[in-house]
């Protein structure tokens, strides 16, 4: 891992409150690559000790709806998430669904990361081809998995550093 993107992967030092946790919503839709991303995921989250929910949707459209009603279900209840990590895979093709896609979910885990109180973190690829895929999911670019799950864990503990603060 090149040493400009190990400050990226590290939980070195985070506080994390009592009960943290997370849920992944990962897509159907290109399942190996998302494989990859979750066991990315799954790695950074089970080395910190963070239980984990995972919830499949169709596609990488149907995300922010999901992380919103989960929400909605689950806001008052004590498995409700600290984090959100949106997983997908959108791999450009000759129309431009692509463009169409990318922007719905892109703008959709925008208005989720502000109006929820609590973070969604995008880990959705949006690529040319497969090469690209590879090289963020363990290649040259990284594993966006791993940084996804620790985004999570550093956003949870901003977030809890705020209802300590003095300031």
């Amino acid at each position: 891992m090149a040493k400009s993107t190990e400050i990226l992967y590290s939980t070195a030092g985070i506080q994390l409150p009592k009960g943290a946790c997370v849920v992944i919503v990962s897509t159907e839709w290109n399942a190996a690559s998302i494989a990859k991303l979750e066991a990315g995921c799954k790695t950074v989250l089970d080395q910190n000790k963070v239980p984990y929910k995972i919830i499949t949707v169709p596609g990488a459209f149907e995300i922010p709806f999901c992380v919103k009603a989960y929400w909605d279900e689950h806001k008052y209840k004590e498995d409700k998430p600290f984090a959100f990590i949106a997983l997908g895979c959108v791999i450009k093709g000759d129309t431009p669904h692509f463009d169409y896609v990318c922007k719905a979910v892109t703008e959709g885990v925008l208005q989720v990361n502000l109006s929820l109180p609590v973070p969604t973190i995008f880990g959705v690829l949006t690529v040319d081809n497969q090469q690209q895929i590879d090289e963020r999911t363990g290649g040259v670019h990284g594993h966006k998995g791993e940084e996804a799950a620790a985004t999570a864990l550093k956003m949870i503990a901003l977030q809890h550093s705020f209802k300590n603060s003095k300031i």
